[in-house]
């Protein structure tokens, strides 16, 4: 905390005389949101802001495509690279919480291009994930209704709720997000010892599964790319890191809502600290109960309905013979799609707002109204939902499908992007003379996880359209590697237009425009009775 008064208020460092003072890093006249993500909030957020149907059911698919042991392999891998990225914008967002987040870090610790560019693309990631949600939650509505006719009617009104609580402020969003995630959270531990108890023979049927489905039809499946079976199965390991990453996507959104929380230093630095825990027993221990539940090559999870239908779970009750339970669990996972395309809305519109008043996107953008709401930014984004009604014709939904693609790959350069803006961050507040073992929050990994995060996320940028090499289908080839190309022009475009320059450690700005601990953290009351102990555990 020394560091951060020291840094916030302007120490008088000869390090700090060679800065050039740029208008861009200091925003805050133009940055008037307001503090209103109480703390219950934004932990539950951390805990389960994001998990949707990239968890419930994607785990499906990523079973189908490699395996029990082949699925659980991919998503501890992609789970370590996306917690390497949020200890990363989570310690630089407790050192800086304002508006723009890790865009705003990149042009300021590394090189104003690199914010605008990764800023953009983060944006069109997000906007993009919000059609996606809302879809797979009228898919999962077909469930008890399978009239395509209606399809519209429930698309509509889904739109109509979340686009609704966006607009009422960051504290109905946070109100939605809290009991949302609390549905989400009962859901998956729910679903884990349903899992537990139909594997362990305490179902209707009284069948032990245990781990038979490991030894048949077999712990890796197959990706039918090569003849080898050794170098297929790795393949096929490969092949689901994709759909791995898309259930972790966002995870980041914690530090986007930091420029809107009371006490955002201690709240941030409470829920990445839990995020561990969120990883291992959510994902890691989730899909090694869904490879105890049903074999890699079954009929019914390869039967794709988009619906709890096809989720391992409901496959699982459905054959222990209990009945009401796959109605709820198809509830619940609507109930979390709808949360998640709600968190892309929010996150896409902060990101917006924080690129406009720092002069990279229109101005229009960063208006605020009295209550502290970017609502043009907000207004914006919504119109990207209106992308959803495209899946109910069959032409435009293969169109939807390649726009939603062009996210994947997105999302592994946002964290390259986060790794390397770190360790820039890090190194240059080092050479500074700063010790960053005294701010609020840092990471005792650092910054060999910084490093471990560039490695692989660049790793599955190049291995994400990994099928289309040995089975060619340029469509599909375009929609997984265009945005590199694209990312890159809008790196170079903007740094040969705005001449700029990527800083030196000793140049780095870590005074101007950064809110002091006194200005951000409001005195954390001592818990007065059990109640309030347990709350203050928990949240």
């Amino acid at each position: 905390m020394d560091v951060e008064k020291k840094a916030a208020s302007g120490a008088e460092k000869d390090s700090q005389s060679a800065i050039s003072v740029e208008s861009h890093l200091d925003a805050r006249e133009k940055d008037k949101v307001q503090r209103k993500l109480q703390q219950r909030h934004v932990q539950m957020i951390a805990i389960a802001g994001t998990l949707g149907t990239g968890l419930f059911l994607g785990s499906g698919f990523a079973l189908q495509g490699a395996g029990p042991l082949g699925a659980l392999i991919a998503y501890a891998l992609v789970g370590t690279v996306a917690y390497s990225s949020l200890c990363a914008v989570g310690e630089m967002a407790a050192f800086n919480p304002t508006s723009g987040t890790f865009p705003h870090f990149a042009a300021r610790w590394v090189d104003k291009a690199l914010g605008f560019a990764i800023g953009w693309n983060y944006f069109y990631g997000s906007v993009m994930a919000i059609p996606t949600e809302i879809s797979a939650a009228a898919i999962l509505i077909t469930f008890w209704d399978d009239n395509p006719n209606h399809a519209p009617a429930y698309i509509a009104a889904i739109l109509v709720v979340m686009i609704s609580f966006n607009l009422f402020g960051v504290r109905y969003f946070g109100e939605a997000e809290f009991y949302f995630c609390l549905v989400k959270i009962m859901l998956i531990i729910g679903l884990i010892i349903a899992g537990l108890v139909i594997t362990l023979g305490g179902g209707p049927d009284r069948t032990r599964r245990g781990f038979q489905y490991w030894k048949n039809p077999g712990a890796i499946a197959r990706a039918g790319l090569v003849d080898n079976i050794d170098a297929d199965k790795f393949l096929a390991i490969l092949s689901v890191i994709v759909q791995a990453a898309f259930s972790f996507q966002s995870m980041e959104l914690v530090a986007i809502a930091a420029s809107e929380t009371e006490s955002p230093r201690r709240n941030i630095a409470k829920a990445v600290k839990r995020v561990f825990w969120r990883i291992l027993i959510f994902y890691i221990l989730g899909v090694l109960i869904t490879g105890m539940l049903v074999p890699y090559n079954d009929p019914e999870l390869l039967h794709e309905t988009g619906n709890a239908a096809q989720s391992p779970y409901v496959i699982a009750i459905n054959r222990a013979r209990i009945k009401v339970l796959p109605h709820i669990i198809n509830a619940a996972i609507f109930t979390s799609a709808f949360s998640a395309g709600n968190s892309f809305l929010y996150s896409s519109s902060r990101v917006l707002f924080g690129l406009s008043i720092r002069g990279q996107a229109p101005k229009i953008f960063g208006r605020v109204t009295k209550g502290g709401l970017p609502l043009i930014s907000v207004a914006f984004c919504s119109l990207f939902s209106l992308l959803t009604f495209m899946t109910v014709s069959n032409g435009a939904a293969t169109v939807f499908g390649w726009l939603v693609n062009l996210t994947t790959v997105g999302g592994f350069i946002g964290w390259w992007v986060i790794n390397c803006t770190y360790l820039c961050f890090h190194y240059g507040y080092k050479k500074q003379g700063f010790n960053r073992k005294e701010l609020l929050y840092y990471s005792p990994l650092q910054p060999y996880l910084a490093w471990w995060g560039i490695f692989w996320a660049t790793f599955f940028v190049v291995i994400s359209g990994l099928q289309t090499w040995f089975k060619w289908n340029t469509s599909t080839f375009l929609t997984f590697y265009i945005n590199i190309p694209i990312f890159i022009a809008m790196y170079f475009g903007y740094k040969v237009v705005k001449k700029t320059r990527i800083r030196r450690w000793d140049e780095m700005d870590f005074v101007t425009g950064i809110p002091t601990p006194e200005e951000t953290e409001i005195p954390e009351v001592p818990p007065k009775n059990i109640w309030e102990k347990i709350s203050s555990f928990i949240f």
